[in-house]
């Protein structure tokens, strides 16, 4: 309930900003207030708000800057790098008044975002009530900030906790991944430490991307088109409509008229026994469904109805639609739980017959339209309704396709939503590293590296930290365990986030989690182990710690004389082992084509494991290639082995 109360505080302090006359004293950004914990060893950059044009002068401790108000009332005081300690008083005056924040730390912030796995809290992480109950530090502090998105970049944080001291009250509802990387931090470094979390579950890396790394990574249309919807809804739906369209007919091989949201299209309706998720049906075919439902409601107008202006609801969508009135695109989402309400340009609707296809795609958990009936119609300027609480047919997609495109201006899936609110507000917040759990939404979606990359490059350009450390926890195991070699889109996504930070010089470093996951559970438990790797990670990769920063990693693959396969592993304390077998399990040996991978024993020795040639072609080497493999391979720190893809020198 603390944290719940910090929200509503954050929130309603933003109100009050906002609301208050052009003379009112200065205010400092929420995440400068009381307790606040700020970068040692960098200059200092303090932000806030007040009459346009006014110069304010601040004191830190014994240090003072002074700046100038822009046309919007914003400033930024640079005070010089400062060592670890306080408690500090922060003071910023001008003419219109004081703001103070008292108890201010001077020691090392990290910043920790992604989906759920981060969001994740301890409360509801193993060993729960333990160590919320041992988890008192006052020199220990933390910074939520909560969901929020924007079509463009917020200068203003909402939605926030303000800087509160590690309690059994303040660590209950924080990430654990975050909160315990930074206790274990807090040991090592032993300085004070800020912990700001920033996270929103399912969400994909392309929402936390700002518009110079999706330009970077060749989402750029998606980020203009983001833009056009700010300007312009009706036009940019229709767009994206179009692209949906059009992914749809090279998809299916579906030919133009012809395809299933088509006013006539010929499918096997049947009516939607009520309106509720398709999995409490008692329809066997949806119990456990995920995939695509087609729905389509007829509703017939009048004249009078049909030419007015109208808004089209059909309340949640779970997880994503597209949504056509008359063959004609009219909008999309991809919030669950938001209602979705599509503004109808005029000419949609016709007099008589009216037909509204819903494409609703499910990729886990429940899925449909919950409705209630009692939202679901069209609305009318003149406040007139036409109900569609009833009368729905539903057809099931059989074809089993790749995942649709979804609109970029969407909370989870878009791009560039929620980095424009949950991290463009921070600016230039001094950080002595980034914490990133995420990569589950994006899954299937190819060029994850590239995202990745230019993300990191992003953010350290605008927190003005060239070497900025990014600590990457590879996707843990979920799943069923694999009983023969196969494709894995998870196997896949933990490659991609191997090669981006292999490619990062240095700067990034895996914090592995492959024997931590769950097969029938995409949020295992163990975070206090994910946090204790990305604490080592931390030491390794921005304190300059001599212990390998991830555990044994991948070095090179080459042919011995006698045609094995030797790999030879980085980053291992003492020597691989084999844990509870004589043999390392878990390798593939595949050739250039798909479907010849199959499975080999390891043997160990020191920091190599060799793989005895089978007779076949040998081009390429796997190593943990499940969505949740089961892996026997660790060092001497007791950490796993990195999955991996490795070609062989030929």
């Amino acid at each position: 309930m603390m944290r719940a109360r910090g929200f509503r505080a954050g929130t309603a302090l933003v109100a009050i900003c906002l609301a208050m006359p052009a003379m009112a004293q200065p205010l400092l950004d929420p995440v400068f207030g009381d307790n606040a914990v700020l970068q040692r060893d960098q200059p200092i950059h303090v932000r806030g708000r007040t009459t346009p044009g006014e110069r304010v002068r601040g004191r830190l401790g014994d240090t003072a800057s002074s700046a100038m108000a822009d046309r919007d009332g914003r400033f930024e005081l640079v005070f010089p790098a400062m060592a670890a300690g306080g408690p500090h008083r922060l003071t910023v005056t001008g003419a219109s008044g004081t703001v103070q924040a008292a108890g201010v730390l001077i020691g090392d912030v990290f910043l920790c975002s992604g989906q759920s796995n981060m969001e994740m809290a301890v409360s509801r992480a193993q060993d729960a009530d333990n160590q919320i109950a041992a988890s008192g530090d006052p020199l220990l502090r933390l910074f939520t900030i909560g969901r929020q998105t924007a079509l463009q970049p917020l200068r203003d944080l909402d939605k926030v906790s303000g800087w509160q001291a590690a309690s059994p009250a303040s660590v209950a509802g924080f990430s654990a991944a975050c909160f315990y990387m930074a206790q274990d931090l807090r040991r090592s470094a032993r300085v004070p430490i800020g912990a700001i979390q920033s996270s929103w579950g399912g969400s994909r890396i392309s929402a936390w991307m700002g518009d110079e790394a999706l330009n970077a990574s060749g989402m750029g249309a998606d980020a203009g088109l983001r833009r056009l919807y700010a300007r312009n809804p009706e036009a940019a739906s229709a767009q994206a409509g179009r692209i949906w369209e059009a992914w749809w007919r090279a998809a299916t091989g579906d030919a133009p008229g012809r395809e299933p949201w088509q006013p006539d299209a010929g499918l096997a309706w049947q009516p939607v026994p009520q309106i509720a998720y398709w999995e409490d049906w008692d329809n066997p075919q949806l119990a456990q469904f995920n995939g695509t439902v087609w729905f389509r409601k007829i509703v017939n107008l009048t004249r009078a109805q049909a030419q007015q202006a109208s808004t089209l609801s059909i309340g949640p969508v779970d997880d994503a639609d597209q949504t056509w009135v008359n063959g004609q695109p009219v909008g999309s989402g991809g919030n669950p739980g938001k209602p979705r309400n599509y503004s109808l340009p005029a000419g949609t609707l016709r007099e008589g017959r009216n037909v509204i296809i819903v494409n609703a795609n499910d990729s886990y958990g429940k899925g449909g339209m919950p409705g209630p009936g009692s939202i679901m119609q069209i609305g009318f300027a003149d406040g007139s309704v036409a109900p569609m609480g009833t009368g729905w047919d539903y057809t099931v997609e059989t074809r089993r396709l790749t995942r649709p495109p979804r609109a970029p201006w969407e909370d989870t899936a878009g791009a560039g939503t929620i980095h424009n609110a949950m991290i463009a507000p921070l600016g230039r917040i001094g950080l002595r590293g980034v914490a990133w759990y995420q990569g589950e939404s994006d899954v299937g979606l190819p060029g994850y590296a590239d995202r990745l990359a230019a993300m990191m490059a992003g953010w350290r350009q605008q927190f003005g930290h060239a070497r900025l450390p990014f600590a990457i926890v590879q996707l843990a195991g979920f799943g069923a365990p694999s009983t023969s070699p196969g494709e894995s889109g998870w196997a896949a996504l933990r490659e991609e986030q191997r090669r981006a930070v292999l490619a990062d010089g240095g700067r990034s470093a895996l914090a592995l989690a492959i024997d931590l996951g769950d097969p029938v559970d995409i949020h295992p438990g163990q975070k206090r182990e994910v946090g204790r790797r990305l604490s080592r990670a931390m030491q390794t990769i921005a304190y300059g710690a001599a212990h390998p920063a991830s555990g044994p990693v991948i070095d090179h693959a080459a042919r011995t004389a006698d045609g094995h396969m030797l790999l030879t592993f980085a980053g291992v304390t003492g020597s691989l082992e084999a844990r509870n077998s004589a043999v390392a399990i878990g390798f593939e040996l595949c050739g250039t084509q798909g479907g010849s991978c199959r499975y080999a024993i390891g043997q160990v020795s020191g920091r190599t494991v060799r793989l005895p040639e089978d007779g076949q072609a040998v081009a390429r080497i796997r190593y943990a290639w499940s969505d949740s493999p089961v892996v026997n391979l660790f060092d001497a720190a007791g950490l796993p082995t990195a999955p991996f893809e490795i070609r062989v020198p030929q």
